[in-house]
């Protein structure tokens, strides 16, 4: 047992470990108390170990085993991107169950909040809690234009030499660019033992998954019964915000926050506001 003085805390600080699962090695980082239900952090699109911000994960870590995986075929993990958010929930629940655990917390944001969807769907006994950020429904009204919509946002930033996710999370007003930076910044707190980014194969399978997703009949999301936290900046260009009504409405227990002002990074750009509230929700 840890006694608390050793534990970590600080994301930044997190060891980079591995497990085996037949031919796959999942990359992970673990931090927070080792005891208790962890809370599992599911990734967006195009994103490995190094893309969570530390002021929102770090926050829960103070009273909770977190755990951060790159999915198979991303980052430090091996293997082949799966075709389907489907197939990337299986990958997640092999993992979390070869690690030893039976009952899990899940925070998503965008990608990895379909992948939580899938997830508790077909797993519902293995998920307690759901945090739903920046994300929508399977058939959700244009998710499908992610696609163009990231492209074209890449090539506005390789013009400017920024990094995309200034263009994709946050509008292009002072406020929004301003919080972009900070949040770039943030992620580039880690100076050791950084990830691998992801390879151009595997995102484009990452996006042809999401396109499927968005073309796909909708899930009867009344079969979600578990306590669920939704939460989007109000005008979200890549999942449109008016999915995670959507997804409220659909979702039993769910209670819902949109941030003014902001897009798909809202939660990142009122980390400070956001952070306490899902840390209440997932210590209820």
């Amino acid at each position: 047992m840890n006694t608390h003085s050793d534990v970590i805390t600080s994301y930044r600080d997190a060891p980079t470990r591995t497990i085996a699962v037949g031919e796959t090695t999942y990359a992970y980082r673990e931090l927070g108390p080792r005891e208790g239900i962890p809370v599992v952090f599911f990734v967006h699109l195009a994103a490995t170990l190094d893309n969570w911000d530390p002021r929102i994960i770090d926050p829960v870590a103070q009273g909770r085993h977190v755990i951060a995986f790159d999915n198979r075929g991303v980052g430090a993990s091996t293997g082949k991107v799966p075709g389907s958010v489907e197939a990337m929930a299986e990958d997640a629940y092999t993992f979390v169950t070869a690690l030893g655990f039976d009952k899990i917390d899940v925070f998503s944001f965008s990608l990895g909040g379909f992948i939580a969807q899938a997830l508790a769907l077909e797993h519902p006994e293995l998920v307690r809690k759901l945090v739903l950020t920046g994300t929508g429904p399977k058939g959700g009204k244009d998710i499908d234009k992610v696609v163009a919509t990231t492209y074209r946002d890449i090539l506005r930033a390789a013009l400017t030499r920024s990094d995309p996710k200034e263009f994709l999370f946050f509008h292009r007003d002072a406020t929004g660019k301003s919080a972009a930076r900070a949040f770039i910044d943030r992620l580039e707190e880690r100076t050791v033992d950084r990830d691998a980014p992801i390879t151009v194969s595997a995102f484009r399978t990452q996006l042809a998954a999401i396109r499927k997703w968005g073309r796909s009949c909708p899930d009867d999301l009344s079969a979600i019964t578990q306590p669920t936290l939704i939460a989007n900046g109000d005008n979200d260009r890549m999942v449109p915000s008016i999915l995670s009504e959507d997804l409220h409405r659909r979702i039993a227990n769910s209670e819902l926050i949109i941030y003014p002002d902001s897009g798909h990074g809202g939660i990142f750009q009122y980390h400070e506001q956001f952070a306490p509230v899902a840390v209440e929700f997932l210590a209820r």
